[in-house]
């Protein structure tokens, strides 16, 4: 087991800049930070199941193209040197029509004090009529493992001024990595999340339900800990400037 196998990406997706601040006609600049009870990326907790500190900092150019730097704070446990992730992205967002939009980019997942557990990714999501479609695709996760993660999920508004998200994922393995108790093993996972978000007092409230399909005995089989995959609600608070 190695630590590097704790980490699933903590950026999914990088959406329009709804709450940009304008810099000039072409550029657009968008911050925001947020407290999370906890990290949970593709069902699986980053920070042992405790809270984490997250930000992220975007540039954006009127044709699309798009840059920032994603931030939170981790803990994969057994001695690891690394506290932090840091998420380096650039792409491309295209509003094809006011229900249509597709956004693709290339994102870099740094580990500071920890540079075997670095990796690089490819993200494609379409968004039609609050349908999401997505995928991630890396080649080069924990050394020669190659990994692809896609999605299904859905997006409305709700009375009070509340957006649901629901969504659910495949994690697939390029080779075996969980292993059961009974001795059983298998390449790949599936997890879920159902999401509430409102805003209030300037602030973006959210509580999610998340949870994956791995056993006990599968969790710690391979990432060490047999409680980073069940079944938890994750409260959090966020700012965009």
């Amino acid at each position: 087991m190695t630590l590097r196998n704790l980490i699933a990406g903590g950026l999914l997706a990088c959406a329009p800049l709804a709450h940009a601040i304008d810099l000039n006609d072409d550029f657009s600049l968008e911050a925001k930070a947020g407290v999370f009870s906890d990290y949970r990326t593709r069902g699986i907790s980053q920070t042992q199941n405790d809270p984490a500190l997250q930000g992220s900092l975007t540039l954006a150019h009127a044709s699309g193209l798009y840059a920032g730097v994603w931030s939170s704070n981790v803990d994969f446990g057994f001695g690891s040197s690394t506290r932090q992730e840091l998420d380096y992205y650039a792409g491309y967002f295209w509003q094809i029509n006011d229900d249509v939009t597709l956004d693709t980019s290339y994102i870099k997942y740094v580990y500071p004090r920890q540079g075997n557990f670095n990796y690089g990714e490819y993200h494609t999501e379409l968004r039609a009529w609050g349908v999401l479609l997505g995928g991630n695709y890396s080649e080069n996760f924990n050394g020669d493992q190659s990994m692809l993660y896609s999605y299904v999920g859905y997006t409305t508004l709700l009375p009070f001024d509340t957006d649901l998200l629901v969504r659910y994922g495949r994690n697939d393995y390029k080779d075996p990595s969980w292993f059961a108790n009974d001795g059983t093993s298998r390449d790949d996972y599936h997890e879920w999340e159902v999401k509430l978000t409102r805003t209030m007092l300037s602030l973006d409230w959210s509580v999610s339900y998340i949870d994956t399909d791995l056993s006990e005995s599968e969790c710690a089989s391979y990432l060490g800990f047999k409680d980073v995959c069940s079944a938890t609600v994750v409260a959090a608070v966020s700012k965009t400037f």
